[in-house]
């Protein structure tokens, strides 16, 4: 349950999320390519760390319904309202069956006034507790970046910056947690929408 490691970072315009592409049971590792980080639309990401099969179900309920409201009211959800609406099917499952599944999602959102428009970060757990972040992580490697973090994280910071400190988060993994985790997949949102980025050359 804890031992996916995702985070998220906020910077100027943008944001990314970071996972571990490993896919894991027990003491026994399956692969090195698992993409954890799922588009909910054009701009919006949402990656999950738990029991593979509640992610994989509850990303995939998620991208559907958000998809469907789409179709219906020829509308996008702002990242505000789809953080609120994952957060409400995670409170609904908790008193049923509840998703072993912490979250962190990612969006741009522009704004009809402004050339420039705003992304935003939210942090959920599988308790469906809800929070607007600059930065997060979910899993054990909380317990190695978080700090990171909070030491260099700025408002402001350019794309160069951010992976920056994105790499100092990895390079913490690597040489303090016990568990190899060798891959790690980067996505961006921006006002251009998603997409993967290769973190050693942007």
């Amino acid at each position: 349950f804890e031992m996916d490691s995702t985070f998220g970072i906020t910077g100027e315009g943008f944001a990314i999320l970071a996972a571990d592409a490993s896919a894991a049971r027990s003491i026994l590792v399956f692969k090195h390519d698992q993409d954890k980080i799922v588009a909910l639309d054009s701009h919006k990401l949402l990656v999950g760390a738990g029991t593979a099969a509640d992610c994989v179900n509850f990303n995939e309920y998620i991208s559907k319904n958000m998809k469907l409201y789409e179709l219906n009211n020829d509308l996008q959800l702002t990242t505000k309202s789809a953080a609120n609406f994952i957060r409400g099917e995670l409170a609904t499952a908790l008193r049923k069956g509840p998703y072993q599944t912490n979250l962190l999602l990612a969006g741009y959102d522009s704004t009809p006034s402004s050339q420039n428009g705003s992304v935003s970060l939210y942090v959920m757990d599988y308790m469906a507790s809800l929070s607007k972040t600059d930065y997060g992580a979910h899993g054990y490697a909380s317990n190695f970046i978080l700090s990171v973090m909070d030491r260099e994280w700025r408002k402001g910071m350019n794309l160069t910056e951010v992976l920056e400190v994105a790499k100092k988060c990895i390079h913490e993994l690597n040489t303090r947690f016990m568990i190899s985790q060798p891959v790690f997949i980067v996505k961006l949102v921006d006002k251009d929408g998603t997409r993967v980025i290769d973190i050693n050359n942007p």
